[in-house]
């Protein structure tokens, strides 16, 4: 037997779950699309016994059991070769993108639904828009999104998803595409059409609709700098930058609604100290692209495994980051890129390698944060969660967020009132903790006013005369008014939260 045709050289197919580990498997897949079920194994504490927790548990059995190698699993949605490891995920799918073996990838629901991801273009690094100008350019939009708080504070979806929208048009197409709303609608139409029959007609539609902006481009925003009308342009001609353009329109859209509310919440409760440690956490826990199925078309090998074409691989990486093991990602400007490159998972893209689109898209998402926090703080209102147990999902779009006006120096002398930031509002599927937070949201806010109140009484101005210190015993009466109602409120707000 020649060395080529030795056992550790000849390529061998993956090996395949026994039929009782692929029922298993099944199982935990449908159970995803019932949030309700982990209901009773979280209020026993026995997150082992949650869908998450049952999936770990299954794949650390599968990793024992096939000394760690990827596995064909066959389930009701398909069947998948799955990589049981980050890095074996990140190694097989840059090995079949380099052997040119892959089809574009599709987004895969905790329901086993596919849908359509934005088609993956490579960015230039240097075409996008500079870290430090990154600031002033989103100010105005996110001012605007603060400003449409409700009365309590909270941010209505789609209301905080619109005005993030218009951010992202902003950043990637220029001014004159911040009104164009229909060029939203048209590129999400298009994405959920992505390698489906309805695509090339959507995708026409949405070049017609992005040409306008790139012939004549803003040269402060991203597309400007890809052809070549910013400070140091690229000169790329119009219709090759479309593609990429509108690719990362899709991401910056995606990151700067979804990951920036969860970065938020993740700010709100402690579990993160800065905007760039919040949106590499949010990113590592909950990826846009929680799971991403990608179609082998040409045979291919990688190490010693021959993956055949017609295969499926499945790559989830939040089930397989409690088995990699918990890293929190560094804070700085570069967080989310090195937390995508340590997992080998785009979090923003199907892309099977890295993307460039995707690291601007993180970097647009912590400067919206940080931004943000500048003049106001979160609150977690639904769900409940600490920073020791964050949930294993967290949909955006049943995120609800506070945005509590910060308060002013403490003894200057001005009275502080600010928006209405905790007057109850009513929503479909609050729960009492719900209103018990923002009742202690109002009780906080009544505190500081009082505060606010007896430190205006305390100015030297109402020295001069007899009506001034009349005035001042107002006042006084006031301060004392407000932090007895904030007593009262806060003691409501403890029954509500029990």
């Amino acid at each position: 037997m020649t060395s080529a045709e030795s056992p550790a050289t000849t390529p061998r197919r993956p090996a395949t779950a026994w039929p009782l580990e692929n029922a298993v498997f099944s199982a935990v897949m449908a159970a995803q699309r019932l949030p309700w079920v982990d209901a009773p194994a979280r209020a026993l504490g026995l997150d082992a016994l949650t869908r998450d927790g049952v999936t770990r548990r299954l794949l650390a059995f599968l990793r024992r059991t096939r000394s760690g190698r990827p596995v064909r699993l066959s389930t009701p949605f398909g069947s998948f070769l799955v990589p049981l490891a980050g890095p074996d995920a990140a190694g097989l799918l840059a090995r079949a993108d380099e052997a040119g073996a892959l089809a574009p990838a599709v987004g895969l629901t905790a329901g086993g639904q596919r849908y359509g991801l934005s088609p993956h273009v490579p960015l230039p690094r240097d075409a996008a828009v500079p870290a430090a100008e990154l600031g002033a350019l989103l100010s105005e939009d996110v001012d605007r999104v603060i400003e449409g708080r409700r009365g309590d504070g909270t941010l209505e979806w789609h209301d905080w998803r619109r005005g993030m929208q218009r951010l992202g048009r902003r950043v990637v197409a220029g001014a004159a595409a911040v009104e164009d709303t229909l060029l939203s609608e048209v590129l999400t139409a298009a994405t959920e059409a992505a390698d489906g029959r309805a695509y090339p007609g959507r995708a026409d539609a949405l070049r017609r609709r992005l040409e306008p902006y790139l012939a004549d481009p803003d040269p402060d925003c991203l597309a400007g700098r890809l052809t070549g009308r910013g400070p140091g342009g690229r000169g790329t001609d119009p219709g090759t930058a479309l593609p990429a353009v509108a690719h990362a329109l899709a991401l910056v859209s995606e990151a700067a609604a979804g990951t920036v509310l969860q970065a938020l919440a993740l700010l709100a409760v402690g579990a993160a100290e800065s905007p760039e440690a919040a949106v590499g956490e949010a990113l590592r826990r909950w990826p846009p692209v929680a799971a991403a199925v990608y179609p082998v078309r040409e045979d291919f090998t990688w190490q010693d495994l021959a993956v055949r074409a017609g295969t499926e691989i499945l790559r989830v990486p939040g089930w397989l980051r409690g088995l990699d093991g918990e890293t929190h990602p560094e804070p700085g400007p570069s967080g989310p890129s090195a937390t995508a490159a340590a997992s080998g998972m785009p979090p923003l893209c199907g892309a099977p390698t890295g993307c460039a689109a995707s690291r601007f898209a993180a970097l647009v998402a912590e400067h919206v944060v940080r931004v943000v926090t500048a003049s106001v703080r979160p609150v977690v209102i639904s769900p409940q969660f600490t920073a020791d147990r964050l949930p294993d999902a967290l949909d955006p779009r049943t995120l609800v967020v506070a945005l509590e006006d910060l308060a002013a120096r403490p003894g200057d002398g001005r009275v502080t009132v600010g928006k209405a930031t905790a007057v109850p509002v009513s929503a479909f599927g609050y729960a009492p903790a719900a209103y018990g937070a923002l009742a202690h949201a109002s009780a906080d806010r009544l505190e500081r006013h009082a505060e606010s109140l007896t430190a205006c009484a305390a100015n030297s101005g109402w020295n001069a005369d007899e009506e001034g210190e009349r005035f001042r015993m107002l006042l006084l009466g006031h301060a004392e008014r407000c932090a007895t109602a904030a007593d009262g409120v806060r003691r409501a707000a403890k029954r509500l939260s029990d």
